[in-house]
């Protein structure tokens, strides 16, 4: 069973930090692309990064661009995503997510979600 379990979220204040990561099971994801997104209360799901299989390119929202990071790391199945100059409009649940097909290229199909970690921003 492929589950992606995300963790790291929590209350910070405005201009705080925070790293999310999210460990995948069940099979390698090491040859495919990964996401995060996120859905703010009363708003629809949104993009926030993408990173392809070996990380040699990431993609951003324009929201986030410059203060987040996201990275990965194959050795141990797991991508991050590093938070910073956090404002009240990042408070959302966030979402790992995985394309299934190997060496795909965007745009990407995500076929395996996480639970969600909340993120909640402080102002």
């Amino acid at each position: 069973q492929v589950e992606l379990v995300e963790s790291g979220g929590g209350l910070v204040q405005a201009g705080g930090s925070l790293r999310l990561s999210c460990a995948a099971s069940g099979r390698r994801f090491t040859s495919n692309a990964m996401g995060w997104f996120r859905q703010a209360p009363g708003k629809e799901r949104e993009f926030v990064a993408a990173i392809t299989w070996s990380g040699g390119r990431k993609f951003y929202a324009d929201s986030v661009k410059g203060r987040f990071t996201i990275s990965r790391d194959n050795a141990k199945n797991t991508v991050y995503l590093q938070m910073n100059s956090l404002k009240p409009e990042d408070t959302a649940v966030y979402y790992c997510a995985a394309d299934s097909h190997s060496y795909a290229s965007p745009p990407y199909e995500y076929d395996y979600w996480g639970q969600g970690t909340q993120v909640t921003v402080s102002s």
